[in-house]
C-alpha cells in the first residue's frame, strides 16, 4: 500500500463488554450513519472504511468463566489485539486513523498501537472519567474503568496489549469531572497530569490545551481519544455513564481546531456512543462534526 500521510483509515471496534449497559455496540453504525466518511471526503480527504473488528457478543461469553474483578477481561483483550494489529498496519502504511467505539476499553488495542508504531507518542485522554482503576480498586469490575492503568502495564497480563507500555508523562487527562475515591490517589500517585473541568472553567479551554501539549512535549504523534461523555450530556445525551457540568460544544470544537493546527495526530478514538440512550442519533452527529473540525473543517 502507497504512503499516505493524508488518508484517512476508519475501523468501527462494536463492543460492549467493558461496561454494563448494552447499546454502545451500536455506536460505530451510528456515527456511519451520522455521515462520518462523507462528510471526511468533502474536506478532499481519500478515506478507506475498513469495516468492523469483529467482536463476539455477551450471550456467546456467558458459559465461560469470568472474573468478577475485570469482567470479560480475555474476551476484551482478543479483540484490542485485533485493533491493535489492524491499527497498526495502517499508521505503517502512512495513514490517518479513526476507530469507533464501542466502550472506552477499544482503546487498549488502539492506544497500544500508536506506543509500538511511533518512538515519541503523546496521548490526550479526553474524558470525563479517569479510567485509572485497576481490578483491586475498581468499584464494578468494568474494564472500560481501567484502560489507562492497563496500558500503563498497572493491571494484569491478559488486558496488556502490544510491546510498549504508556508512561505517565506521556499522558494528559482533559475534562475530568468523576472519578473514583481510590482513583484519585492512585492517579495522584502516578504522577498523571489532569485537567479538570474547574481548571478549564477559570482558565480557558485554548490555555488548557496549549498547556496539555507543553506537557506532552516534542512528540512525533498525537493519539486523541475522545470519549463523548466529557461532553455536557444536555449535547450529547447518548452516552452510557453521563456526568453533568461537561465541555461545550464550542470547547470541543476549538480542541479539535486547535489539533487541527497542530498537526501531529494519527489517531482519533471516538467512543462510548450507545444511540439507544440518544435523541435521534445527536450525540452520534456531535461526533462526526468533531472529526471534522480534527481533520481540518474551517467556519471561513
Amino acid at each position: 500500500m502507497p504512503h499516505n500521510t493524508n488518508a484517512i483509515s476508519i475501523f468501527g471496534v462494536p463492543m460492549d463488554l467493558g461496561q454494563s449497559r448494552r447499546g454502545v455496540d451500536m455506536g460505530p453504525s451510528a456515527i456511519r450513519y451520522a455521515g462520518l466518511q462523507t462528510r471526511l471526503q468533502s474536506l478532499g480527504i481519500p478515506v478507506r472504511d475498513a469495516g468492523n473488528i469483529t467482536v463476539p457478543i455477551i450471550e456467546e461469553l456467558r458459559h465461560l468463566p469470568n472474573d468478577a474483578k475485570m469482567h470479560n477481561a480475555a474476551a476484551i483483550a482478543g479483540v484490542c489485539r485485533a485493533t491493535h494489529d489492524a491499527v497498526k498496519q495502517s499508521l505503517a502504511a502512512g495513514e490517518r486513523v479513526v476507530v469507533l467505539g464501542g466502550d472506552h476499553s477499544v482503546a487498549l488495542g488502539s492506544v497500544a498501537a500508536s506506543l509500538d508504531s511511533f518512538e515519541r507518542v503523546g496521548v490526550l485522554w479526553i474524558d470525563a472519567h479517569g479510567d485509572f482503576n485497576t481490578p483491586d480498586i475498581s468499584p464494578s469490575g468494568n474494564v472500560h474503568g481501567m484502560v489507562v492503568t492497563s496500558l500503563m502495564g498497572k493491571s494484569p497480563p491478559p488486558l496488556e496489549i502490544g510491546e510498549r507500555r504508556l508512561k505517565a508523562d506521556q499522558i494528559v487527562m482533559i475534562g475530568t469531572r468523576d472519578l473514583d475515591p481510590a482513583e484519585k490517589v492512585a492517579i495522584r500517585a502516578a504522577g498523571v497530569q489532569v485537567m479538570s473541568m474547574s481548571e478549564i472553567d477559570e482558565n480557558g479551554m485554548a490555555h488548557q490545551l496549549r498547556a496539555a501539549l507543553s506537557a506532552l512535549g516534542d512528540v512525533d504523534a498525537l493519539h486523541i481519544s475522545f470519549d463523548m461523555d466529557s461532553l455536557d450530556p444536555a449535547v450529547a445525551p447518548g452516552v452510557g455513564t453521563p456526568v453533568s457540568g461537561g465541555l461545550t460544544v464550542r470547547e470541543g470544537h476549538l480542541i479539535m481546531e486547535m489539533l487541527a493546527d497542530d498537526g501531529r495526530v494519527r489517531v482519533l478514538d471516538l467512543v462510548e456512543v450507545n444511540p439507544i440512550l440518544d435523541e435521534r442519533n445527536r450525540t452520534a452527529e456531535v461526533a462526526v462534526d468533531l472529526a471534522a473540525s480534527l481533520f481540518g473543517q474551517r467556519i471561513i
